[in-house]
């Protein structure tokens, strides 16, 4: 007893739409955290220092080994040579001062030092002595005479190319610059061009002082220039990463300090941080079935979503996921298997049995669990290639299955949906930084046009099983079913064949009538056809089939004639709940009549007894409870009305059917239909404008006997 009432609870709490939709959202998340779960968790290691790894380790994410980069920057600081600032005041003051003792020497030995030192003869010591006064560096003063006596002594021409040697030597290194400590090394570089020179040896050795005087350092420790480099090298150097998916260490390495270092910063030693990636995860799938269910609460407002259309979403949603899920195990880099999944059945189904403006959007959600699914099991990283790819080849097949007549009409868009393929993939090869021949291109190609043919098969395969399986109607069923061809259909043109005339005639009246209000005008139309085929029970008791035979009602009691009348409705559902009909064209056949009052049988019963209650002669309902019942409802009434007249002019036909509308909302049975006033006047405008096209003034042809009279 405990269990019944759960259970009644539960179904009592299922009517509500909201539950549903709440439901079959957590459903598809949860099922896609399940196959996306393993694509965010990171397997964590016990693993200690020097021992031997049990199996390749990958890194999980793309992260900085900083500690290594540190050091790096650490080995280019140092490597860093000191910076030097050159002074070139210091070079010209020196080279100035050499120059200066040799253009004195040359005045020396010009001029008349007898008279200029009123001496009566003059000595070298007087050159000398004469010489350290032209000359007004103190520091010539050190410099040994032996220096002063040689050049004296030398030939003008040596003299000469000694000044040009040394000038140009100490130029040359005042330009390099000269530090502190390569002073002696500056020294004798110069006194080694020299000896290598023409000048006589014993002369270049004289000259050392000379040398040594010319020669000062000029090139200072710069603090600003050295920083300055140290910095540059620092910025030079680039982060070492550690990539997604690169080796750590391969099975039977030994694990070192370094690589002990790695697993530690990729976390793979860490099992804590495996839950920011399940809780990222979490809020994804959460938001998405947010926006799913909002969507499918936007999709009641136009067209109600059955209990069997949300279980057809689960399902889609529970193959796909775990068909992407399966094609991953054999996916690599070199080997892109996504490009042969067929994740366009999902859509295609989804458009088929469901609507397109859901088919549109479960394709976005697909998409982005497929670029989860296909990330090579690296947390934070999405296949954006994949993702797109999946979804543009959900779309273009919901693009092109536009009208599905047939099985054709699959395969012709499975046929446009793999040249999107081919296009999409091959986009993907050209963008790439890798070269691709033309067998990788015919090869990938060829997944593109793969994927396409399985969509196309697996859709045509499973819409047999949704449709039977879970009762839903799609298109392509109500076309099979409104085959003449069809055994109830032939059973209804056989033994009633004006009740097969008369439901055609509803049938094109109800389809115009429902795609003028944006109702489904196949399923009224598919349901027309079938709407009195109790009447095939007994045909003649109904007037369309009485052809040239006399009324059995006229010898039957009112209450046997209306018994019989009332019942067809009841025989139509039967016959359809026996032959597994969709349940929308039993729900049709069913109220079609709602609950009216059958009045020519129930004012003859009252001709008898005026007590004679209604509910005796009402039609036992229930009333339409959808716009495409009650719009075979109207039209059943109004074309069977039409007909009765002998020829129904224009502006009878819009007062029948004004009336006939009137009487079904004064009289309730239109209100659990969901039709609007608004909707009522434009089907009775489009129901009269198909009924003057039907009932059309004709030319009145001249009979043959006066043809023969005017001859």
């Amino acid at each position: 007893m405990r269990k019944q009432n759960i259970t009644k609870d539960i179904h009592k709490y299922l009517k509500y739409d909201w539950i549903q939709f709440l439901l079959t959202s957590l459903i598809c998340a949860s099922i896609f955290f399940l196959v996306t779960y393993s694509n965010v968790y990171t397997e964590t290691y016990d693993i200690e220092k020097f021992s031997t790894a049990n199996e390749t380790i990958r890194s999980p994410i793309t992260i900085e080994n900083t500690k290594e980069t540190d050091s790096r920057i650490r080995e280019a600081v140092q490597s860093v040579e000191d910076h030097y600032e050159i002074s070139l005041e210091v070079a010209d003051e020196r080279v100035s001062a050499v120059h200066e003792i040799f253009e004195a020497i040359e005045k020396v030995e010009s001029e008349d030092l007898k008279k200029t030192l009123s001496l009566p003869s003059v000595t070298i010591d007087d050159k000398i002595s004469y010489l350290k006064d032209l000359v007004q560096d103190e520091a010539i003063r050190e410099i040994d005479d032996q220096v002063f006596l040689s050049l004296f002594e030398a030939s003008p021409e040596n003299r000469m190319l000694a000044k040009e040697l040394l000038t140009t030597a100490l130029n040359d290194a005042y330009h390099t610059g000269v530090q502190i400590e390569e002073e002696n090394k500056v020294i004798e570089s110069i006194q080694q061009k020299l000896h290598y020179s023409t000048l006589d040896n014993s002369f270049v050795r004289s000259l050392y002082p000379l040398i040594s005087y010319g020669v000062e350092p000029n090139s200072f420790f710069s603090a600003d220039k050295t920083n300055e480099a140290q910095q540059r090298a620092r910025e030079n150097v680039e982060p070492v990463m550690i990539r997604a998916g690169e080796i750590i260490v391969e099975e039977g390495k030994l694990i070192t300090n370094e690589i002990y270092e790695e697993l530690k910063i990729t976390g793979l030693l860490n099992e804590e941080r495996n839950i920011f990636p399940l809780i990222g995860l979490s809020l994804l799938l959460l938001l998405l079935a947010s926006m799913m269910f909002l969507e499918m609460w936007h999709a009641k407002k136009k067209k109600a979503l059955k209990l069997s259309s949300l279980i057809a979403i689960i399902i889609i949603s529970i193959f796909i996921a775990s068909l992407m899920k399966v094609v991953s195990f054999y996916t690599t880099t070199v080997n892109p298997l996504y490009f042969v999944a067929p994740i366009a059945v999902a859509s295609m189904l989804l458009k088929i049995l469901v609507s397109e403006r859901l088919a549109i959007v479960f394709s976005i959600f697909y998409a982005m669990v497929g670029s989860v699914i296909f990330n090579a099991n690296i947390p934070g990283l999405l296949n954006m290639e994949a993702g797109v790819y999946f979804l543009v080849t959900q779309l273009a097949s919901i693009y092109f299955l536009a009208n599905v007549k047939d099985k054709m009409a699959i395969l012709k868009a499975g046929i446009s949906i793999s040249l999107y393929n081919i296009v999409t993939v091959s986009l993907f090869l050209l963008l790439s930084f890798e070269k691709y021949d033309w067998l990788d291109y015919l090869m990938f190609s060829g997944y593109g046009f793969l994927s396409a043919m399985f969509s196309t098969v697996l859709t045509i395969g499973m819409l047999p099983f949704f449709e039977s399986g879970l009762g839903i109607i799609s298109d392509s069923k109500l076309l099979s079913l409104s085959s003449p061809n069809q055994p109830l259909l032939r059973k209804l043109l056989i033994e009633a064949p004006g009740t097969y005339h008369h439901s055609i005639m509803v049938a094109n009246l109800s389809e115009a009538a429902c795609e003028a209000i944006g109702a489904n005008g196949l399923l009224a139309r598919v349901g027309a056809y079938y709407h009195d085929l109790g009447k095939t029970v007994r045909p003649h008791y109904f007037i369309e089939n009485q052809m040239g035979m006399k009324n059995p009602h006229d010898f039957l009691d009112p209450y046997e004639s209306a018994e019989i009348i009332l019942q067809h409705p009841l025989d139509s559902a039967e016959m359809l709940r026996k032959d597994k009909l969709p349940k929308e064209i039993i729900d049709i056949a069913l109220q079609h009549h709602g609950t009216t009052l059958l009045k020519f049988f129930y004012y003859k019963a009252k001709e008898v007894n005026e007590k004679v209650p209604e509910s005796e002669f009402r039609y036992q309902g229930p009333r339409p409870r959808s716009k495409e019942a009650a719009a075979v409802s109207i039209c059943d009434s109004v074309e069977a009305a039409v007909r009765s007249l002998n020829h129904p002019n224009q502006e009878e036909i819009e007062n029948i059917v004004t009336s006939i509308i009137k009487d079904r909302v004064l009289d309730g049975q239109l209100n659990n239909s969901s039709l609007t006033l608004k909707e009522l006047e434009t089907m009775k405008s489009v129901i009269c404008e198909t009924l003057k096209g039907i009932y059309h003034s004709r030319i009145q042809y001249p009979k043959e006997e006066s043809i023969k009279e005017a001859k």
